[in-house]
This record gives C-alpha cells, structure tokens and sequence, in this order.
C-alpha cells in the first residue's frame, strides 16, 4: 500500500486521541480466514452445500428452524462455531492492542461479530451487539438465563450440514438451547448479556472524550456498526473508515481508507512507529 495524505491523517487521529473505540463489522476476520457471508454468492462459496439447497444465509439465520429443524439449525451454528474456535485471530487485533495500551483510556470494542475473536486477541472491554456463539440460551426462552458452553460439540455431516444428536438442552427446562445470537426476525432472542456489555462502553465513552473510532470491515447491508461509530465520533470527526467496497462517509466527518483492515492497520503502525 502506498503512502497517502489519507493515511497519514488517520495515523494523526490515532496519536492525538487518549482512547480507541474499535468498531468491527465481519470484514475484520476475512484476514483471518474467515468468510464475510457478502451477498448469496460469497455465503454458498463458504458454504456448498447450502447452495445445492438453495438456502441463503438470511434463510439460515432464522430461530424457527430451531423448532422445525433443529439438526439443520445446528447444523449450521455447530460448524460455525467449531470454526471460530479454531481461527486464529490476524496480527491486526495485535497492532490495535498495542496502540490502545500506550493510551491512558486504552481500548473498548463494538462489533456485530459473534465469533469472540476480540476476546480470543485479548481485548477486555468489548460489547457484542448481536450476541455471542459461545453462549446459549433457552429456545423458547423459560427465561433470561445465559450460560457460557465452553465444552459443547457438535457432530455436523459436511456433506447435509445436518448435525447429529445429541443437541444441547437448556439446563432449566430440559428444553432445546440454541445460540444467544440475535437472529433475523428475532423475537425470542435475550439480550440482557448485550445490554450489559453496552451499558459499560456507555459509561467508559463518557470518561473518555478525546477518542478515535477506527471501524474496520463494516458495511451498510447491516448497519449496525457503522452508525454506532458515527455517533460515537459525531462530537470531535475523530473517526478512521477502513472498508474496501463501502469506504465513504456522510458529511464527510472522518478519514476514509478504501483497504482491507490487516494492510491498512499494518501501514498505520508503520506511519506511527516512524513518527
């Protein structure tokens, strides 16, 4: 990557603020190997054999195959999470975590990312807006319990992403369990662990004015991310858009960088290193 007046602004950001709010969209771990699920195509490229079912990743997503068909509902969210356990997250995660320990309001993280990456890289601070894969809950749900499953397995068939019994039980109601993820048309999904989370960036936001927001991998076709990072540095413009397809920002209040995060994070630190 060449150097640029955009980069060069973006590492100015980054050295004047006294804090860094990471916000992540699932770009962020396509460096890591991880697929991005972008558009029907780039999901059945991951994921064959949905394609011969013609099941798109919207479709998939969706709690009511947890009551009509569980195997594949767990299908899906098994192979999905035995594939997070074995990603190793990108240097990336290492160059922000280096940058927000030289700051004295070091680092927090939003992310629509359920995959616990951050977590994994050593971030402590980090609100999962949509949930986590490593934690469960009830279907139906017989309450507000979640519970992390550290030990859960799951057998998936490669070929009918159909997963095998047995399927994990709520440990109240003996009922099914599914992921504390919240899914399309989700109106079962418990929230109380997301709204925790969000509560303390809330207040660590309010203790740390003079932050930079650098958002990696976040698009538009679930915006979630993108308008947090837009509030979150309405007040100072202090706000770095890393996204190679979706780069542009309204009103033209930040620093937009057309790359993908690892080479975009790796030319910052070399721009901060030298500086």
């Amino acid at each position: 990557m060449r150097s640029s007046e955009e980069l060069a602004q973006a590492a100015g950001l980054i050295a004047g603020a006294d804090a860094v709010l990471v916000c992540a969209g699932a770009g962020m771990g396509v460096d890591s190997g991880l697929p991005d699920f972008r558009g029907e195509q780039g999901f059945w490229r991951a994921y064959p054999p949905y394609a011969e079912l013609g099941l798109a990743f919207a479709e998939l997503a969706d709690p009511r195959h947890f009551a009509e068909d569980p195997e594949l509902a767990w299908g899906f969210y098994g192979h999905r999470l035995r594939l997070y356990r074995e990603t190793v997250p990108h240097e990336g995660f290492g160059l922000l975590l280096r940058w927000a320990a030289a700051k004295p309001g070091g680092a927090a993280v939003f992310t629509s990312n359920v995959d616990g990456q951050f977590q994994r890289a050593g971030f402590r601070m980090v609100t999962e807006a949509h949930g986590s894969i490593h934690h469960l809950q009830c279907t139906l749900p017989c309450g507000n319990e979640i519970w992390p499953a550290p030990e859960l397995r799951l057998d998936v068939d490669e070929e009918t992403m159909r997963a095998a019994g047995p399927l994990p039980e709520c440990p109240s109601c003996g009922r099914l369990s599914r992921p504390n993820i919240q899914m399309f048309g989700d109106f079962d999904w418990v929230s109380q662990r997301s709204d925790a989370q969000l509560r303390a960036l809330t207040e660590w936001r309010r203790g740390h004015r003079n932050l930079v927001v650098i958002e990696l991998g976040a698009g538009q076709a679930v915006p979630t991310v993108r308008r947090y990072a837009e509030l979150a540095s309405a007040a100072t413009g202090a706000l770095v858009r890393i996204n190679p397809r979706e780069p542009e920002i309204r009103h033209g209040r930040g620093v937009s960088l057309p790359y993908g995060a690892l080479e975009t994070l790796t030319a910052l630190d070399d721009l901060l290193t030298a500086g």
